[in-house]
């Protein structure tokens, strides 16, 4: 462990959000500390930390304190990123990429970064593109199994040993707690990323959806909205269709209503002029909300104003405005239906002549939206239905092969036909299969045997869906018919549209049948448990 400097500082970060399980942090971080204290090597540690962490107290932190080790302990959720604190206390989640970003320009200094969260593997391989040790857990991991884990690792670096050894240290202590979580926590290094890929790295065009959207994009006025479960490539879509207008020289601008604070989903007012101010930074323009706005009208026609006297009249080239997440909005009730009539709105007066209309023209709209929310929302209630919709269909075996050939997989086409059979052509869980099978010592039999497991690869999407189903009664014991039926099922229309709107069943016929059978072989055991006694 030479060619460091002589004292490394350890930036501990903690984050346990209002309505989040309570975790023991402080123990953990007393742990640490203390490990460090009595250590050999205590003279060449500095620790400093930071509890109830916001997410833009993390740059802050690594701006001044410039560690050389980050550990992090807290919630995570997978694919949906780690659970930090918004402004009013409760969970804001920064995904892979943010935080890879993020740590990508203190890679100069940062030399491991720990994640003591469940499920952050996803993180961890995003981030070990820059850093050159990252730990991470591929599972959910108790309270027991992480503090263990964290003194083992810190025991060792404070003994003098390498980041490797501190890690096995740390998964071997886990062991001889007794707690059987060891192959939990996942070493991922920066030589191993080049050859791993934490999202679907590759896009795979289902013809014609792309031309259609180029093709739609470019008319005067559009508005195009992308909807799907989760999970099925409506970001990666909507990045190729931004792409095609900016070749064109077209402004582009892409919101992420994920990304807004709790605050902002306030009230009408604040939501409408932080909408307005955030598409004017985007487009590298002035604040200019004091000259527009005028409390006299209405909140739609001063958003409207913002628009038609600012934004679209200061260039006469077209502006491609993406609105990415937009069920965000969903459960908003106060904002969703509104802002809907003022995006209607637009859209109406785009066909309409005069110099009003031709202004409106250069507006183009995309409104992309999982359908996975709309068990909240009554089937009456639709969340938009102008524009020009579309549709993301699953993969075909053409496409599936495709794709494995792009992981430089060679697999025969009755591999193919076996990795279908599971999940059907859903694409977040075939991008899962390949990638695993190429980053990981596992072979296609290994992952067929245990998918539907908590030690298979899609442990954590199955879980989010079972607690999704949970919190709707009705939908889970629907679906539990569904699942155990031996062929097609009638069910109420609402309730097979939210159950089709997550993705976990499609029609045959007038009747239901389960999406893939990976989905029926979870579900048939563990929503039975859960609704025994229900």
């Amino acid at each position: 462990m030479s060619n460091r400097p002589s004292t490394r500082k350890i930036l501990i970060l903690s984050a346990n959000p209002k309505g989040s399980t309570p975790l023991r942090l402080a123990e953990e971080i007393r742990e640490i500390k203390e490990g460090l204290k009595r250590s050999i090597a205590r003279e060449q540690f500095v620790i400093e930390s930071a509890e109830a962490v916001r997410y833009r107290d993390i740059r802050r932190a690594l701006l001044d304190h410039e560690p050389q080790i980050l550990h992090f302990s807290g919630h995570g959720a997978g694919e949906e990123g780690l659970a930090f604190e918004d402004e009013t206390g409760y969970e804001k989640l920064v995904d892979a990429d943010a935080l890879a970003e993020l740590f990508e320009l203190f890679s100069d200094r940062l030399e491991c970064v720990v994640l003591n969260a469940c499920y952050s593997e996803v993180q961890a391989i995003a981030i070990a593109k820059y850093i050159n040790y990252v730990v991470g857990m591929k599972k959910a991991i108790g309270d027991k199994a992480a503090i263990e884990f964290a003194i083992g690792f810190y025991d060792s670096l404070g003994a003098e040993k390498s980041y490797e050894f501190a890690y096995k240290l740390g998964c071997v202590a886990i062991s001889l707690a007794g707690i059987p979580e060891k192959l939990t926590p996942q070493l991922l290094t920066k030589a191993q990323r080049a050859n791993i890929s934490s999202t679907p790295s590759f896009y795979i065009e289902r013809p014609p959806i792309e031309q259609n959207c180029y093709k739609a994009i470019m008319e005067s006025g559009a508005l195009l909205r992308i909807k799907a479960p989760a999970t099925m490539g409506k970001t990666l879509l909507l990045e190729r269709i931004l792409d095609y207008p900016n070749q064109q020289n077209y402004k582009t601008v892409k919101l992420d209503f994920q990304l807004a604070d709790r605050s902002v989903l306030t009230n009408f007012k604040t939501f409408l002029q932080w909408f307005c101010v955030s598409v004017a930074d985007s487009l590298n323009l002035e604040d200019k909300l004091d000259k527009y706005w005028r409390d006299i009208f209405g909140l739609n026609k001063n958003c409207t104003r913002y628009f038609q006297k600012y934004l679209l009249s200061v260039t006469d080239t077209p502006l491609v405005l993406a609105l990415d997440n937009f069920e965000r909005l969903f459960t908003e009730e106060n904002i969703f239906e509104e802002f809907c009539l003022l995006l209607r709105g637009w859209y109406e007066t785009a066909k309409q002549g005069g110099r009003v209309g031709q202004l409106w023209k250069k507006l183009r709209l995309v409104v992309v939206y999982s359908t996975d929310d709309y068990p909240k929302l009554s089937t009456n209630h639709s969340p938009f239905n102008v524009g020009q919709l579309i549709e993301l269909s699953e993969f075909t075996q053409q496409q599936v092969n495709q794709l494995a050939q792009l992981y430089s997989l060679e697999l025969d086409s009755q591999q193919i036909n076996s990795l279908m059979g599971l999940v059907e052509g859903n694409p977040y869980l075939i991008d899962r299969a390949l990638s695993c099978l190429k980053n990981e010592s596992l072979s296609l039999e290994q992952l067929l045997k245990t998918a539907s497991t908590e030690e298979g690869i899609y442990s954590d999407r199955l879980r989010q869906l079972l607690w999704s189903l949970q919190q709707q009664p009705v939908l889970k014991k629907a679906f539990f018919r569904v699942v155990t039926a031996n062929k097609p099922l009638l069910l109420d229309t609402e309730i097979g549209f939210k159950l089709k709107s997550m993705g976990l069943v499609k029609l045959s016929g007038d009747g239901y049948l389960t999406s893939c059978n990976l989905y029926r072989q979870y579900f048939s055991v563990h929503l039975d448990h859960t609704i025994v006694g229900s």
